[in-house]
């Protein structure tokens, strides 16, 4: 094998207090696609970010070509040839999608941007990256999350870098949408870049990788040269430093009476009356490709949007919902697919994400906030949910994504929630934190709680959900049962026809 094209040497890097790399070593060569791999906060985020000049290493070596780099910023990594596609999207929602493609590289004509080429370079990559039904002038925020994902990817792809590395790519994306990222993944190899590829989705890496390295609580603690030894538990097993049999572990219980009642309800996003029944105790599944209707179906059900028609029936009483407000007082809450935007106040500490619902209960005299019972309340739920993090005071932004969505669940646990709607729980969250995830699920369950999960993720409902329904194009396809829910039967109602 050829020398390194890029090579980490002994890559530390120290916050106050924390020591979030430690002595990280290992090389990735051209034309090679190198899996990063580990749970969240095994520092891979981190690497990934000395790489692309936003983290100074402590100590250490970046070693680029045969010559050592030290990034003061990220155009620096930039000029070198870097480009890092990072999960949490940083696109600029209120301009258009071909100006977000060709930002800083913006066509000029006597020194105004010279909208005829603009338009026609960003037709040229929309139409590459398998996306030209967008037209170049939709502003970003029209799109889906999986549509901002691809015009992500094409930025990076357009400034030509020789080193690309992908944070979790294909966590909001479509199966079409990924088979086509799958494509562009595999040209830029054989076009013999370095490919830097992190995911938690064990089948893209032996699909699409050739070498890994693992990585746990900020050390290196294996390279895989070669993914033919390499099996499924061997590299769980690296990541989490012990055995996981089964990181679903679905347990069976007894469930009641009917809870939730949906009677031909229509709105935005759905092209057909739907109707569905969940029960008490039961983890409800709602599966189906990006763009079915899965997420809008339960925003009416929530009051999140007004629905058109039919009605929703919870706990007895026939509701329609004016707002999530008066969804979280009959009893039912929504943790929403984007965490970022939707879920927490990124700057705020733990304990206002995890107390910004439930601070009613907790005021002095019932009308002044009570510091000492927020702070109890929130060092319980961080404790009973094993929520890591530095303190209660610490910023939520700064958590993992599988703790972040631990708190936003302590959220609704601090209030009396009956039903939870989980519209992607795991997204982007590693091996180790989702079996925590499903197992808090189970535990809601076995109390008489009941949970609706939204998922694109077919292991998942599979394997976790008692029942599973199937939506296609706006409309529910069909109900099935656990016992009946194979991934190919679900995938196949989940098809256009």
């Amino acid at each position: 094998m050829t020398d390194p094209y890029l090579r980490f040497e002994d890559i530390s890097v120290v916050f106050p207090g924390v020591r979030a790399l430690d002595k990280v070593s290992f090389a990735a060569h051209a034309g090679q696609v190198h899996a990063l791999m580990g749970e969240n906060g095994a520092g891979k985020s981190t690497l990934l970010k000395v790489l692309s000049g936003v983290n100074r290493v402590t100590e250490g070596a970046l070693w680029i070509d045969g010559q050592r780099h030290v990034f003061a910023n990220a155009r620096e990594a930039l000029r070198e040839g870097v480009a890092i596609i990072y999960q949490e999207l940083t696109l600029s929602p209120n301009m258009s999608v071909a100006e977000n493609l060709l930002l800083g590289q913006l066509p000029t004509r006597q020194g105004f941007v010279d909208r005829r080429r603009l338009k026609e370079r960003a037709l040229a990559i929309l139409k590459d990256l398998g996306e030209g039904a967008i037209h170049p002038s939709t502003k970003v925020r029209e799109l889906s999350i999986g549509q901002q994902q691809m015009i992500e990817i094409g930025r990076a792809l357009l400034r030509d870098a020789r080193i690309i590395a992908f944070d979790e790519p294909t966590s909001s994306l479509s199966v079409q949408e990924t088979r086509q990222l799958k494509r562009i993944v595999a040209r830029l190899r054989d076009e013999g870049r370095v490919v830097l590829y992190v995911t938690h989705r064990m089948e893209e890496v032996f699909e699409m990788c050739d070498a890994v390295t693992i990585f746990r609580d900020g050390k290196h603690i294996r390279t895989h040269e070669q993914m033919g030894t390499l099996t499924h538990d061997l590299l769980v097993s690296e990541m989490v430093g012990r055995d996981i049999d089964d990181v679903y572990g679905y347990r069976a219980r007894e469930t009641g009476d009917t809870v939730l009642s949906v009677e031909s309800i229509e709105g935005r996003g759905i092209n057909a009356p739907v109707s569905f029944t969940v029960k008490k105790g039961e983890v409800f599944g709602l599966f189906g490709l990006v763009g079915a209707g899965r997420s809008e179906l339960l925003r009416l059900v929530c009051g999140v949007e007004t629905p058109k028609g039919g009605s929703v029936t919870f706990n007895g009483t026939t509701r329609r919902f004016k707002s999530p407000g008066e969804a979280i007082r009959a009893g039912i809450a929504m943790c929403p697919e984007d965490r970022k935007s939707q879920g927490i106040f990124p700057v705020a500490s733990v304990a206002d994400n995890l107390n910004i619902s439930c601070r009613r209960f907790f005021k002095r005299w019932g009308v002044f906030r009570h510091p000492g019972r927020e702070r109890r309340n929130a060092e319980a739920y961080i404790q009973k949910l094993s929520v890591k993090t530095p303190g209660y005071r610490a910023p939520i932004g700064k958590l993992s994504g599988g703790n972040q969505q631990k708190v936003i669940l302590a959220r609704w646990l601090a209030e009396e929630i009956d039903l939870f709607v989980m519209d992607e729980p795991t997204r982007g969250i590693d091996v180790g934190a989702r079996r925590d995830i499903y197992s808090l699920l189970y535990d809601l369950a076995e109390q008489g709680k009941s949970v609706v999960v939204i998922s694109s993720d077919l292991a998942e409902v599979s394997s976790i959900c008692d029942r599973i329904a199937v939506m296609r194009d706006g409309e529910l396809i069909e109900v099935v049962e656990r016992d009946e829910a194979t991934p190919e039967r679900l995938l196949g109602l989940a098809l256009p026809a």
